[in-house]
């Protein structure tokens, strides 16, 4: 009888815990700190899939976990859920050639060559107004535009890097961000050994940070010395930093290369073992094919900056041809003293057109192509695919979430269709960067911008005065 009663009691507390036992066992028991639901997502991975009704996980950082919502949803247990129905999800946008703050000089000089724009105008009103706080004020503007387009990485070359580094990391964004050395005075370094010994410091203490990588900038093959391009070469292996550098923006330029060494940019450069896996050139206008190939064995990154380089009347990059040697061509927007601004989605929707209409061929640079180049191509050229660029588990979360329900974007047929010739920058809603949320429904969150405004302007009626107009 007691042995009856026991098993009775047995099978009833069984009874009585299985249901609690069925409904633990749906309940998510790992714990993320943010997810994304609902939306469809743009993976950029190498299979390309675009998710519908797509959910990412993030954990930290690092993304843990893609899927489908209904699979994540069961999975996860996030402390933040961000609901992205009638939104794509994609990976952030990459800037790989700006001078950030440039901001300050938008619109100061406009409707000229390169040359003319750099001597009469650029130099002369950096010689008068850049500062260590100038560059601040610049920085924090520019910041503030690239975050409300969705841009989480960018590639930058100024003077008082370090500066633009610590406004970068307060605004949690990620930068490539290099020193400039150049032969002539400038506002933080006068000789190219003062440059070189600030950047050897700026190299140290930013080594290993999580959202700022430290770079050098020589800017340019005829504005610096062979024998100081090989010293920058020696730097950049003491630190294996980046080395960025402005290569066959114009005719001129190339001209004056050929003309002075006997040799094209590219092929200077790489006669002198300048060129690495650790070089980012910007422009890369007046190349020839055989250039190409030295870019491509060399695994040297490219900014292309097509709006720039089309206001100035610089050229149009051979990139059908870089993209057919699979050449890491990223897309840039350059300083917004030359664009005016530092809108990726307008480059993106360029680059596309541009190269369509100079080859006489609709179907070079296709949208996909486009939209690879502003994000995982980017990524390669700025020598950073292994962190950035797509959404996959491992890679930081850096992610533009981007409402697809604006006019411009009705009716909706193909993702990257509406991505690269119909989204704006005020389609995108949310930001977050290396697993931060730092815009959240169009508010900014790590930024003042009704104080940065203020004190941007406050710089034109400096600027105008210092140029005596």
């Amino acid at each position: 009888m007691n042995k009856l009663r026991t098993s009775v009691a047995v099978f009833l507390l069984f009874a009585i815990l299985l249901p609690a036992t069925a409904v633990a066992s749906s309940t998510p028991t790992t714990r993320v700190d943010t997810l994304i639901i609902g939306g469809t997502v743009v993976t950029m991975d190498g299979a390309k899939r675009v998710i519908k009704d797509g959910a990412v996980a993030i954990r930290g950082d690092e993304i843990v976990a893609i899927g489908e919502t209904a699979d994540l949803s069961r999975r996860f247990r996030a402390r933040s859920v961000i609901n992205a129905r009638g939104k794509a999800v994609i990976p952030g946008l990459i800037n790989t050639h700006t001078h950030v703050p440039m901001t300050l000089f938008r619109g100061i000089a406009d409707d000229l060559d390169l040359n003319e724009w750099l001597t009469k105008y650029i130099f002369p009103a950096e010689a008068k107004n850049v500062t260590e706080p100038f560059v601040r004020v610049g920085a924090r503007l520019g910041l503030a535009e690239m975050i409300r387009g969705g841009t989480t990485t960018y590639c930058d070359m100024y003077y008082f890097e370090d500066a633009i580094a610590d406004e970068t990391k307060k605004a949690g964004v990620r930068g490539v961000l290099g020193e400039t050395i150049i032969q002539f005075p400038v506002p933080d370094n006068k000789t190219p050994d003062e440059a070189l010994a600030y950047t050897d410091k700026f190299l140290s203490k930013w080594k290993d940070d999580p959202l700022i990588v430290a770079a050098i900038a020589p800017h340019a093959p005829y504005t610096v010395s062979t024998d100081d391009l090989k010293r920058v070469q020696k730097l950049s292996d003491k630190w294996n930093s980046p080395v960025l550098i402005h290569v066959a923006e114009t005719r001129k330029e190339r001209d004056d290369i050929l003309a002075k060494y006997g040799k094209t940019p590219v092929d200077y450069l790489e006669s002198i073992g300048f060129l690495s896996n650790r070089t980012i050139i910007a422009h890369s206008i007046w190349v020839t094919d055989e250039e190409i190939g030295v870019l491509a064995k060399r695994d040297v990154g490219v900014g292309h900056c097509p709006q720039s380089n089309m206001k100035l009347a610089s050229g149009v990059a051979p990139v059908p041809a870089m993209l057919a040697e699979d050449v890491a061509v990223g897309l840039g927007t350059d300083g917004a003293a030359s664009n005016n601004d530092l809108d990726m989605w307008e480059e993106i929707d360029t680059a596309a057109k541009l190269h369509k209409n100079h080859s006489g061929d609709p179907k070079v640079v296709s949208a996909e192509q486009a939209f690879e180049m502003a994000t995982i191509r980017g990524a390669r050229a700025l020598h950073l695919e292994r962190l950035i660029g797509s959404i996959e588990p491992g890679k930081r979360a850096d992610i533009a979430i981007v409402d697809l329900d604006s006019d411009h974007q009705t009716p909706f047929y193909n993702i990257y269709s509406a991505l690269v010739y119909s989204t704006k920058a005020a389609d995108v809603s949310s930001v977050i960067i290396n697993g931060r949320l730092v815009m959240q429904n169009r508010r900014l969150l790590t930024l003042n911008e009704n104080a940065i405004k203020k004190d941007a302007n406050a710089y034109r009626d400096k600027i105008i005065k210092s140029l005596g107009n």
